[in-house]
């Protein structure tokens, strides 16, 4: 099954090293999107996207690993750590 229009959003930092807000991406898994993302950014950004507290969250909702199956549809958001004070 071939998922179509999957939307990929980036939020605060992440946005500004990727320099988009937000792009649509033919993928039906995380492997898949995640080697559309190294193919259009640049290896730096790519680098940020992949580090290690980034979190992913699809639909709105964190996901931990691999989220399975890409719907056409579905909103994976890219978000960078949180800092407080």
């Amino acid at each position: 099954m071939s998922a179509t229009g999957v939307s990929v959003l980036f939020f605060a930092s992440l946005r500004e090293v990727v320099g988009v807000e937000r792009i649509t991406v033919d993928a039906t898994s995380l492997a898949a999107l995640m080697n559309e993302l190294k193919a259009r950014f640049t290896p730096e950004a790519y680098e940020e996207l992949t580090a290690e507290n980034v979190r992913i969250a699809l639909n709105q909702e964190l996901v931990n690993g691999d989220p399975g199956q890409l719907q056409g549809g579905d909103e994976i958001a890219f978000l960078p750590p949180v800092t407080g004070g």
